[in-house]
């Protein structure tokens, strides 16, 4: 079904510390099959979006969907088994480990006899990753970990991928690279809820723009229009919000 929202936040609250709010009845959604792209200020909750979603915040207040399904609460291994994977901010690979052992471990929840197929699903479509296989991970250029990570994500064939700032350390060619494979899962049927600092070039591949201020959403808007805004720059440091309102 077209638009079918497949992650929904419904006035959820929650934080790091009961000092320290961060989504203040939060209210948005993702929809299938598009690329949803939340923008908007340091501090505004974009990142504590995706960590909500994946389990490693519980919401205070409020409800978390996906597929209509309630899902606060749940462990990170029951959100993978649902089909949510999350390619965090920064390396996250284990350095010391070859290639191959990292994409196993990303399929420790798989059953065994499945592994091997997806491995290769997996290196044909990332052909640099086949020729690291057998080097450490630390040793691969940064677009190369990062090809490695979303790999990773992809081999349990996800129907959700939260993304956090896929462009950071690459080049913009690598950037490109990055955001047309989001595109193409994205148009394969996988919904892919993002952070990206790389507004304009993020906005180029997106269904979707959701601007947050100060933990609530300010702005849903088809992303062509956000990416042919005047006031671009002003949405993404924050206080467009506030004009409207006038």
């Amino acid at each position: 079904m077209a638009n079918e929202k497949i992650i929904e936040f419904d006035k959820v609250v929650a934080g790091y510390s009961p000092s320290l709010t961060i989504l203040k009845e939060t209210t948005l959604d993702a929809r299938k099959g598009e690329i949803t792209l939340l923008i908007g200020p340091n501090g505004a909750g974009k990142s504590t979006v995706l960590k909500t979603l994946f389990g490693m915040l519980v919401p205070r207040s409020g409800e978390v969907r996906f597929e209509g399904r309630c899902v606060n609460g749940k462990s990170q291994r029951e959100l993978l088994a649902e089909g949510i994977a999350f390619v965090p901010q920064g390396r996250n690979l284990f350095g010391s480990l070859s290639v191959r052992h990292n994409l196993e471990l990303g399929g420790i929840t798989l059953p065994r006899g499945e592994l091997p197929a997806r491995i290769e699903e997996v290196l044909t479509r990332f052909p640099r990753i086949r020729e690291r296989i057998d080097n450490q991970a630390s040793t691969m250029s940064g677009g190369e970990q990062k090809q490695l990570e979303v790999g990773r994500a992809l081999l349990l064939h996800p129907r959700v991928l939260l993304i956090d700032e896929p462009s950071i350390g690459l080049s913009p060619k690598l950037v490109q690279e990055v955001m047309t494979l989001l595109r193409q899962l994205a148009d394969a049927g996988t919904t892919v809820l993002m952070v990206e600092q790389n507004v304009r070039t993020a906005l180029k591949y997106s269904n979707r723009a959701l601007v947050l201020e100060m933990g609530r959403l300010a702005l849903d808007r088809p992303a062509s229009e956000v990416l042919n805004d005047p006031d671009l720059n002003r949405l993404f440091l924050g206080g467009h919000a506030r004009p409207a309102a006038a």
